[in-house]
């Protein structure tokens, strides 16, 4: 969602801004602005609209921008439509324009979250005089918090407090005080934000690449907390203003890691990444004793304890529970259920009380996922998070956690993420079931050398069909419809190459069960339509076959993922990609991969911004 950042330090502010929200783009947003002050305690204010170069040539690159303290904030439209009115920062005094240009206010702040309660605490302080220029939740919340600094004539930490108890939502919230022009005041509750640390200057931030160019030692803010960052130095406060002492983390990840490396895009960048992705998170786990969990705090006797499980995630991390739970059930013979972390957290379902809840994200932020992990511990079930970001809210919350070592993920659509996310399902998976007794030492061993095969099978994928997919993505540029279809785990990874497809090529695209064709689906199957058959899974690869041949007779217009060997599929598919053989329950890993080039590829043949596809944001904050 939205991206924030701020600078306090020794040199310009304005440019180290502008950079830091570059690095947020991939996050999504439709404005943008900076804030900054030059010690005389007026604020000069910034904003635009559309991409964050508009807001770079009105500042000629921040340079025309003096002062060494200052914010910046990308904005993705929740309250108000996309507007420079609406765009952050927001300013405590009341304005007839903008709330942009030298501005003399006592409070200027930029927000990422939503306040829900805003429109009753617009109310409360329009009763007091205050005037809005917006239609944002941010100026409510910025003029509340100059309301308590005013009315008790308190500091700013105590302002901050008063403010996050009055307030119902989520937010990282970045604030500047006119008296306080060398400093910079933050407080943070569900969404993200991380304070960095370098040669006398600090740093803020929603997300690690923003200041990764600067400093890879962060502190992680905590929930209900609060922080007064100077140059080089940040103290932290609970809600009660007492200050408490936080550990500096160092970011083990580069900041070339977070660039394109001469790839067109990021997400092409990422694809081919995958293979040493794996292989790291792979061999974070396994030793030449086996699998070795010990560092999650998950136990023999833990595992041995759960009776079910329950995935709950969001968007490609919920299809990576709907490939797992196949491999759980089949290997582990343990029940699994796979929720939507937005349904989840509002059902009412009855749970089992010796159940394990996975919950799986990229970002460790997502909001629903991280509600639903609050409810199952509330509910007193144990959780176990999957999650790549270190310190993130969902790996400090959960009761084990599970690190991916995909690196920054920044294009929007998921690759090597998702690629992570499956590796450590599986040897949960493999794990359980040794503990379990319900495979032996040779089975787990076989089962383990498949999945370390996984890594050097994708390279002979990309190496062998990203110039076929990229002649068939071409041919398919115009296409008005794509049908996903496959059965089991074909079907699992058919629903995650359908979302590739429709939400960077804004192609309409949908993954069917194969089964449920004839239930009403196939009566969409017209002259031309593509159809993409996903075949892996061996006991169901002729039935597959079968509802392909059906959707032929209608005159689709077939495209085939199997494994090598069923080459008789040439008679039925007008275009075949085939994998290298692995075993069934991994083969996901390998069939997701031409589909990720393939959607890239029709990104990129119909012309759009692959990276960051409209109306969507990398990490899904608020509801």
């Amino acid at each position: 969602m939205c991206g924030i950042v701020g600078f306090v330090g020794n040199n310009q502010a304005a440019p180290i801004l502008l950079n830091g929200l570059s690095k947020l783009e991939y996050r999504g947003y439709d404005s943008a602005g900076i804030a900054v002050r030059d010690g005389s305690g007026l604020a000069k204010v910034i904003k635009a609209t559309g991409k964050l170069k508009n807001l770079s040539e009105k500042t000629d690159g921040g340079n025309t921008l003096s002062g060494t303290c200052g914010i910046g904030h990308t904005r993705w439209a929740t309250h108000g439509a996309p507007s420079k009115t609406n765009a952050h920062p927001h300013v405590s005094g009341n304005c007839t324009g903008s709330g942009s240009g030298t501005v003399e206010s006592d409070v200027v702040g930029v927000h990422n979250g939503i306040i829900e309660n805003y429109q009753e605490l617009k109310e409360k302080l329009s009763k007091y005089g205050y005037q809005f220029y917006s239609e944002t939740d941010t100026e409510v919340v910025i003029k509340l918090v100059d309301y308590y600094y005013k009315k008790y004539n308190m500091g700013p930490i105590d302002a901050l407090a008063k403010t996050m108890v009055r307030v119902r939502g989520s937010y990282a919230l970045e604030v500047m005080f006119k008296d306080y022009p060398d400093e910079i005041y933050v407080a943070r509750k569900d969404s993200p934000m991380i304070i960095g640390i370098a040669d006398g200057e600090t740093y803020v931030a929603s997300d690690v690449p923003a200041i990764l160019n600067y400093t890879r030692n962060v502190y992680y803010i905590g929930n209900h907390e609060m922080a007064k960052l100077t140059a080089g130095t940040a103290a932290f406060y609970n809600l009660d203003g007492d200050e408490i002492q936080k550990e500096l983390v160092e970011i083990t990840f580069s900041a070339e890691s977070a660039e394109k490396g001469g790839y067109e895009h990021f997400m092409l960048k990422e694809i081919h990444e995958q293979p040493k992705v794996i292989k790291d998170t792979f061999h974070s786990y396994v030793t030449e004793k086996g699998i070795d969990f010990s560092n999650t705090g998950l136990t023999d006797e833990d595992m041995k304890s759960f009776s079910s499980i329950y995935i709950v995630a969001c968007g490609s991390a919920w299809h990576v529970g709907m490939a797992a739970q196949y491999v759980f059930e089949d290997i582990a013979d343990i029940p699994v259920r796979v929720e939507l972390a937005s349904e989840f957290r509002y059902r009412k379902m009855p749970l089992d009380k010796n159940g394990l809840v996975i919950v799986v994200s990229q970002s460790g932020e997502t909001a629903d996922t991280l509600a639903a992990l609050r409810e199952s511990k509330n509910r007193g079930l144990k959780t176990l998070a999957i999650v790549n970001v270190v310190g993130s809210s969902i790996a400090r919350e959960a009761d084990y956690v599970c690190y991916t070592l995909a690196g920054p993920e920044i294009s929007v659509a998921t690759t090597k993420a998702y690629s992570t996310q499956l590796i450590v399902a599986y040897l949960l998976a493999i794990k359980l079931a040794a503990v379990r007794g319900t495979i032996n030492q040779e089975e787990c061993e076989a089962y383990l050398s498949e999945i370390e095969s996984i890594s050097g099978k994708i390279e002979e994928i990309i190496a062998g069909d990203k110039e076929r997919l990229q002649w068939f993505a071409t041919k398919n540029a115009n296409a008005h419809d794509v049908f996903f279809v496959g059965r089991g785990i074909d079907y699992a990874i058919g629903l995650e190459g359908s979302l590739k497809m429709k939400e960077i090529s804004y192609i309409h695209s949908e993954a069917y069960a194969a089964g449920e064709l004839k239930h009403g689906t196939i009566s969409l199957i017209e002259d031309g339509t593509l159809v993409i058959g996903v075949a892996t899974q061996n006991e169901l690869y002729e039935k597959t076959v079968s509802n392909m041949v059906e959707c032929k007779a209608r005159g689709a217009y077939l495209m085939a993922l199997t494994m090598a060997g069923h080459y008789a599929i040439e008679d039925t598919a007008e275009f075949v990609i085939y994998i290298p053989n692995i075993d069934e329950h991994f083969a996901g890993s390998l069939s997701v991969i031409p589909l990720q080039l393939l959607g890239y590829y029709i990104s990129v043949a119909r012309g759009l911004d692959v990276d960051k596809p409209r109306n969507l944001a990398k990490s899904v904050t608020v509801e």
